[in-house]
């Protein structure tokens, strides 16, 4: 990046806009890929399209030979214009429109069952269509030690958990592929218990199915910057790997049968594959102060709102620069709250471009139409700028509403 670049896209993109890096996307993935796949072959990552649903980077993983795990029918429609084999679409989330999963069980898809009440559901489905073996999984639940009772899945010792079960027994029809399970805590440790407890209840069942499903929660590819606010070790892919993988090898590396382990990383894959720029709009003291505004929200970078500082480049469009000690970023919004970023010591001046790092996750897809539609992506390459895209307009938020 730099003043003349710059430049050029403000002038043709606006005063904020996201730069996506679907190079270090590709890396991200073929590096994780590798880590697991050196110790047990057969693995497989299943993107979690929630974490960022821009289609080019779904598409660069069905390329790839990953799956896509959506948890609504937006997201299933988002793999199916792209061209993703129904197969291998993962469907999870404790909620489901239950036309979009007959949808996708008829085209050969998994549902991964979460809750009771899909038990009724899924039976009635599978009646009325008995002449179709439907794939479908079961989601599991139980302690991994990380001090967090998890809202997802059959509890492993609850009966709805033994209804589930025999439902996919005596239902002739249904094909149970696979075991999933999900915890939200990255943290290392909690990963080999995750394992070692899938496997126990595999065998405690005799169940081998063709899918064994870890789901997500790792941590990313961050700057030093950004690891030092968080309160635990920030692993490295092939750490995450080297406690997972030896529990399937170790189990399943002399089987004839060995199943397919599956992730589903969101924010591992796509956290550092984005950026935000934004113009500074204003530079003021307030009360001793100094607060620069930005055209750019908390909710363009981060929308889950953690106070963390992301990682900041300031790049200078030519007007004389101040330095500054203790500077707040302010957003557009009218929120009190509202700072992309706390206490920058550094120069600065009206005019200049703040860009910002690690934004790949949650950032495009839980940014509310709040006061102003988002921003364009754009993706700079060595061909030249491509829009990923588009900036949003007045009609594309209002043409729901009746006037």
């Amino acid at each position: 990046m730099e003043k003349a670049l710059l430049t050029k896209l403000i002038e043709k993109y606006g005063d904020a806009f996201y730069i996506l890096d679907t190079r270090q996307f590709r890396e991200n993935f073929s590096e994780l890929k590798k880590a697991f796949s050196d110790i047990y072959a057969n693995f497989g990552i299943a993107y979690s399209y929630k974490t960022n649903y821009t289609p080019k980077l779904c598409k660069i993983v069905d390329e790839m030979g990953g799956y896509a795990e959506v948890v609504s029918d937006m997201e299933e429609e988002i793999a199916l214009r792209i061209g993703v084999d129904p197969r291998k679409i993962i469907w999870n989330g404790p909620y489901k429109n239950y036309d979009g999963v007959e949808d996708l069980l008829l085209r050969g898809g998994t549902v991964n069952l979460d809750s009771s009440y899909e038990i009724d559901k899924i039976a009635e489905i599978a009646k009325k269509h008995s002449n179709k073996m439907l794939n479908v999984g079961i989601r599991i639940n139980f302690e991994i030690g990380d001090g967090v009772v998890s809202r997802f899945g059959f509890d492993v010792d609850s009966p709805e958990l033994q209804a589930v079960l025999r439902l996919v027994k005596e239902t002739e029809n249904l094909h149970l592929i696979g075991i999933q399970c999900h915890f939200a805590t990255r943290r290392l440790e909690t990963w080999k218990p995750r394992a070692e407890r899938m496997i126990e209840f595999l065998d405690k069942y005799a169940i081998v199915p063709e899918h064994i499903d870890l789901g997500g929660g790792l941590f990313g590819k961050m700057a030093d910057s950004l690891k030092e606010q968080f309160d635990s070790y920030i692993p490295a892919y092939d750490e995450y790997a080297r406690v997972v993988a030896p529990v399937f090898a170790s189990r399943y590396g002399n089987c004839t049968e060995k199943p397919l382990l599956l992730i589903e990383p969101g924010s591992a894959l796509v956290g550092d594959c984005m950026k935000f720029a934004a113009k500074v709009i204003n530079i003021k003291a307030v009360r001793g102060k100094p607060i620069a505004t930005l055209l750019g929200s908390v909710y363009n970078i981060n929308p889950t709102l953690n106070k963390k500082n992301p990682p900041i480049e300031i790049y200078s469009m030519g007007r004389p620069q101040e330095q500054y000690h203790d500077l707040d970023f302010g957003g557009f919004t009218c929120i009190e709250s509202d700072y992309l970023y706390r206490h920058y010591y550094g120069e600065l001046a009206q005019g200049d471009v703040a860009v910002f790092g690690n934004v790949g996750s949650y950032s495009v897809v839980l940014k509310p139409p709040f006061i102003l539609p988002n921003f364009p992506i754009i993706e700079i390459t060595d061909k030249g700028v491509e829009l990923v895209k588009r900036g949003e307009t007045f009609d594309d938020l209002f043409h729901t509403f009746v006037f």
